[in-house]
């Protein structure tokens, strides 16, 4: 498989992680995916894109249990 943004052939299962956004709060989800290695390109099959969208849901709906991990303060 060649990357379709650099034609690279470095393109390898690796975990990253998708940033949903919900008011003030951030919500990492680590995804395996394919990842090219050389731009960065993530390659999500339809079952991962699937279940992004129900987490966001989930989000959206105040359904998803998440637990924090750190707070950042902001000077208003």
């Amino acid at each position: 498989m060649k990357c379709v943004i650099c034609h690279s052939d470095s393109i390898e299962k690796n975990t990253v992680y998708e940033e949903i956004i919900n008011n003030n709060d951030i919500i990492t989800i680590p995804i395996e995916t394919q990842v090219c290695k050389n731009c960065g390109e993530r390659y999500y099959d339809r079952t991962t894109v699937k279940y992004l969208e129900n987490i966001k849901q989930k989000v959206k709906n105040n359904e998803l249990k998440y637990k924090e991990i750190g707070k950042v303060l902001s000077i208003a």
